[in-house]
């Protein structure tokens, strides 16, 4: 079971690169299947949002071990796809997550720094 992530976010497109922001898309998706089918990953879930007023547009949630997500971030492939993604979106961002088991170990080192200062 997955205990880590990343949160690939991002805001709305450049003007006029809507069509090459697609195809990087469309680049995107099928990168993260083929990492999820060789077992890279265990899995992807994309999220897009209605237009609202803020500026996250939408955002891919990546899921796997901690080791899987430490060795995503350092592929060439993971790194062009979002250095061309950040040329034809505004706000690209990339965090680390914590799911499934992880969110209770990050509740447990939240508690102990809330201990610590109290």
């Amino acid at each position: 079971m997955a205990d880590a992530g990343l949160f690939v976010g991002w805001g709305a497109s450049v003007r006029g690169r809507e069509r090459k922001g697609l195809e990087v898309f469309n680049d995107a998706l099928a990168y993260y299947g083929a990492k999820q089918e060789s077992g890279a990953i265990e899995s992807s879930e994309v999220v897009l949002l209605a237009p609202h007023g803020g500026d996250l547009a939408g955002f891919i949630l990546v899921r796997g071990s901690q080791e899987q997500m430490n060795a995503l971030r350092m592929e060439e492939e993971f790194q062009r796809i979002n250095t061309r993604a950040d040329q034809i979106v505004e706000r690209l961002g990339i965090v680390d997550a914590a799911v499934g088991d992880g969110v209770g170990e990050a509740l447990g080192i939240y508690q102990e720094a809330i201990d610590e200062l109290d």
